[in-house]
C-alpha cells in the first residue's frame, strides 16, 4: 500500500517557501516583509496624491484611474497583502525563478536608470519652494521621462511572460506615457517617489552582478 508523506503545506508555509526562493541572493541583500509592505504603502500614498492633484485641475478621468490603482494598492496593504504576495511569488517561481539574472543586461541597465532617477529626485527634493520645483520640473522633465521609459522597457524585457509582474509594469508604463504620471509625481515633490525608486533599486541589486552599493545616494 502506498502511503502519503503527510498533508500538503498550508498556504502561509507555501508563501514562505516561495519568498525564500525569491530572496535567494545573500541574506544581507534580501528584502524583508516590512520592505514589501513599505513598497505597497508608498505606492498607495503616491497614487492617492496623484488622484487628488489630477482632480484639482479638472482631470477627472485621470483622477479616477489613479484612484482605482490606489484602491487596489490599499487592499494589498491590508488583509489582501498575503494574497498579493502569493500571486506575485507564484508568478516569479513559475516564470522567472529558472532564469539567471546575474549577468542580465536589462537588470544592470535598470540599476543604472534607477541611479539616474535617484540623482534627479535628490536634486528636486532640495528645492525649497513650489516655484523652484515647477522650474526644475520644466527643465528636467524630458530627461526624467526618457530615463523612466528606458527603465520600464527594460522591465518589460525582464518580465516577458504574462502575469502580475508584467501587468504592473504595463500599467505603470501606460500611465507614464499616456497619462503623464511621472510629471504628476515630480510636481508633487514629496519623498514617496524617491522611496519607491530606492526600493526598486534594492530589488534590482539583488539580481545584479555588481553588489557594490557605494553609489547609493
Amino acid at each position: 500500500m502506498l502511503t502519503t508523506a503527510g498533508p500538503p503545506p498550508s498556504p502561509p508555509l507555501l508563501l514562505l517557501l516561495i519568498l525564500l526562493l525569491i530572496t535567494s541572493p545573500p541574506p544581507s541583500n534580501s528584502l524583508s516583509f516590512s520592505q514589501f509592505q513599505t513598497l505597497f504603502s508608498l505606492s498607495h500614498s503616491l497614487m492617492t496624491r496623484v488622484a487628488n492633484l489630477r482632480a484639482s485641475r479638472g482631470d477627472l478621468s485621470g483622477s479616477d484611474r489613479a484612484r482605482l490603482i490606489a484602491a487596489k494598492l490599499k487592499r494589498a496593504t491590508g488583509l489582501g497583502f498575503w494574497g498579493a504576495m502569493w500571486s506575485v511569488g507564484w508568478d516569479y517561481v513559475r516564470n522567472y525563478s529558472w532564469r539567471d539574472f546575474t549577468a542580465s543586461f536589462e537588470v544592470r541597465g535598470a540599476v543604472s536608470d534607477l541611479n539616474e532617477l535617484l540623482r534627479a529626485l535628490n536634486e528636486l527634493t532640495r528645492m525649497e519652494s513650489p516655484a523652484e520645483r515647477v522650474e526644475w520640473v520644466s527643465r528636467n522633465y524630458k530627461n526624467a521621462l526618457r530615463v523612466s521609459r528606458s527603465l520600464l522597457q527594460r522591465l518589460l524585457q525582464v518580465f516577458g511572460q504574462s502575469g502580475p509582474l508584467r501587468e504592473v509594469v504595463e500599467t505603470v508604463q501606460k500611465e507614464v506615457v499616456e497619462g503623464e504620471l511621472l510629471r504628476d509625481c515630480l510636481e508633487l515633490g514629496n519623498d514617496d517617489l524617491k522611496g519607491l525608486i530606492q526600493i526598486f533599486k534594492d530589488i534590482a541589486l539583488q539580481f545584479s552582478s555588481n553588489p557594490d552599493r557605494s553609489h547609493d545616494l
